[in-house]
């Protein structure tokens, strides 16, 4: 296993102007991660190509490996025409992570406002179609592909299931969020369970969790059930990570984890926090 960290935890301070990708990469290797996950939030690759190779430059000086590339897409579209664009796009994407030299993608699949199983049945050929021409092309570089447990329509572990056996190839698996399932109220130590046989990379996060009955107030949201949630510092919030990474553990999986912090605290801070109790936590269980 190699503990590392989402770019995306730290984007709070990228937005701000207070760190730029290349630091996140020193401040992420300064506090003990072997990896970094790619995530181009806060700053764009496609407005600066110099940074791919800057990127990969600092990654070998530091002797931090790029676990992870993620990025969104959406199959579902009004057109046959923007489907087909945005199918050619998250290819495009491949090749960036190729050339970062990285050997695992996560794309999203699919977006709707109606996230009922009627709909996503009907939806499943579709997005699935388009997983596989993906995962097609990806697999001349090595690189495998995946789609993660969030986004409401394609967040239950059933349906990550459903996704996966549909596009049927060796290389494309599930980016597993071990929070993530609360956001549909599905019990994440069972969801874990489950869906961790087709991980490809591994999220860890943690989150508060308040009945729906009862708002908290600022800062909340709430899951597709109405129960409310925010984000916590990994450790500290109410999810069993002690089993779930026992789960993990002895299901024999030795890839990559990264922290993804979504809390409230300072975002180095809470990163830090929780990349340091996920580190204990592992070794204990």
């Amino acid at each position: 296993m190699k503990l590392g960290i989402s770019s995306y935890s730290l984007y709070q301070a990228l937005e701000a102007g207070e760190m730029d990708i290349l630091e996140v990469m020193e401040w992420t290797r300064g506090i003990g991660a072997e990896h970094i996950e790619i995530v181009p939030i806060g700053y764009d690759l496609s407005e600066n190509p110099e940074l791919e190779g800057q990127i990969r430059e600092k990654a070998s000086a530091l002797q931090l490996d790029i676990s992870n590339y993620a990025i969104g897409a959406n199959f579902i579209t009004d057109t046959e025409e923007e489907y087909e664009a945005e199918i050619q796009r998250v290819i495009s994407e491949v090749d960036r992570v190729h050339r970062l030299g990285a050997r695992l993608m996560r794309h999203d699949v699919a977006s709707r406002t109606d996230t009922s199983i009627l709909r996503f049945n009907e939806d499943l050929p579709r997005i699935s179609h388009a997983c596989q021409r993906i995962a097609d092309y990806a697999k001349q570089y090595g690189i495998t592909t995946s789609a993660e447990n969030h986004g409401y329509y394609v967040q239950a572990s059933d349906r990550i299931q459903a996704l996966i056996h549909a596009v049927d190839r060796p290389n494309f698996k599930t980016t597993l969020d071990v929070g993530n399932f609360v956001c549909v109220d599905e019990n994440p130590v069972i969801a874990v369970r489950r869906n961790i046989p087709y991980a490809s990379m591994v999220h860890v996060k943690d989150f508060y969790i308040r009945p729906g009955s009862r708002n908290p107030g600022e800062g909340w949201f709430r899951s597709a059930g109405g129960t409310y949630l925010r984000g916590a510092i990994a450790g500290q919030g109410d999810l069993d990570l002690y089993e779930i990474l026992r789960i993990v553990k002895s299901s024999g999986y030795d890839g990559y984890i990264s922290i993804e912090y979504e809390g409230m605290e300072e975002c180095r801070l809470g990163t830090r926090i929780a990349f340091d109790n996920v580190a204990r936590i592992w070794n204990e269980v």
